[in-house]
């Protein structure tokens, strides 16, 4: 009984000594460098002074997009339509702001309208904006439809940088609005 315990036995503390053998380096392995090398030279753009870097961020939000009307089967630019852009940001403390919203000035000829963002403070940074459909100038086409978010609010998430001009352009799909019914209640949307 004592030998097949002993046989037993023998195989597992064999395998563990191997695996303590293994996990144990005995000296042959390189010995760590210490000493202190010189620093690769850094490329400029790491040089920069962070005040240059910040003149060199886009400095000004501009949203674009157009709104149009669709009767029946025609579809038109709606001149002198207004989008309202909603945001929230986050303040210098770290706390979210309340909502803050501007209204675009009326869409041109080709139902375009460009809008930049105002009532942001230097120290803020925008967490999340929304752009919502909020007037139609033209009676027969004054009901809107959630095309694109109009109603529901189309988030601003994609945007470009035009260094250039110090903007970071925000596009969005087309809104619409018709004479028919279509649409959920509550145009002009908000948080």
């Amino acid at each position: 009984m004592a030998s097949t315990s002993f046989l037993l036995v023998t195989p597992v503390l064999l395998l563990s000594l191997i695996v303590i053998a293994s996990a144990n380096d005995y000296g042959y392995a390189p010995k760590p460098d210490y000493e202190e090398k010189p620093k690769p030279e850094t490329p400029d753009f790491e040089k920069s002074n962070p005040a240059e870097e910040d003149n060199l961020l886009p400095t000004i939000i501009g949203i674009q997009g157009t709104v149009l009307c669709k009767l029946g089967s025609k579809i038109f630019p709606l001149k002198g339509a207004i989008t309202k852009i909603t945001c929230i940001a986050i303040d210098e403390n770290g706390y979210e702001t309340a909502p803050f919203s501007t209204l675009t000035d009326g869409c041109d000829e080709n139902g375009y309208f460009f809008a930049t963002l105002s009532g942001l403070k230097d120290n803020w940074k925008l967490k999340e904006c929304k752009a919502f459909q909020y007037y139609s100038p033209l009676e027969t086409c004054k009901v809107p439809i959630d095309a694109n978010h109009g109603l529901s609010g189309d988030l601003l998430s994609s945007y470009r940088i035009l260094n250039d001009k110090h903007t970071k352009l925000y596009s969005l799909g087309s809104f619409f609005y018709t004479s028919e019914s279509q649409s959920a209640p509550g145009g002009g949307g908000g948080y």
